[in-house]
């Protein structure tokens, strides 16, 4: 198995489709640009937005695997993905990376 450091690359805030379409909320993402993580065994990290997780789940758990060259050559690094959250209004890029070392889990 192989941890995968998660990075936050970006992101956005689209002001003008939260006021058309969004009802007023207190709490919105608490996710900051460069903010990091490290998944352990293709689990969830602590303090990382489940909804996001869910997002990138699959290649998390594909590159916990050893696995990688998602879509026949889509990243440079194939043994990397970048995935963004589902979230419309305020989306976040993420990159994923398997650390070469393999851990036992």
């Amino acid at each position: 198995m192989y941890d995968i450091r998660i990075t936050a690359l970006r992101k956005a805030d689209y002001r003008d489709l939260q006021a058309l379409y969004e009802n007023p909320i207190e709490h919105t993402c608490d996710v900051a640009e460069g903010q990091q993580w490290v998944s352990v065994g293709g689990a969830r990290p602590a303090g990382l937005c489940e909804s996001a997780w869910e997002s990138m789940r699959p290649f998390a758990e594909q590159l916990a695997v050893g696995g990688g060259n998602f879509y026949d050559g889509w990243m440079r690094n194939p043994y990397s993905a970048l995935v963004s959250c589902n979230d419309g209004f305020r989306p976040v890029s993420f990159l994923l990376e398997r650390i070469d070392q393999p851990t036992t889990v």
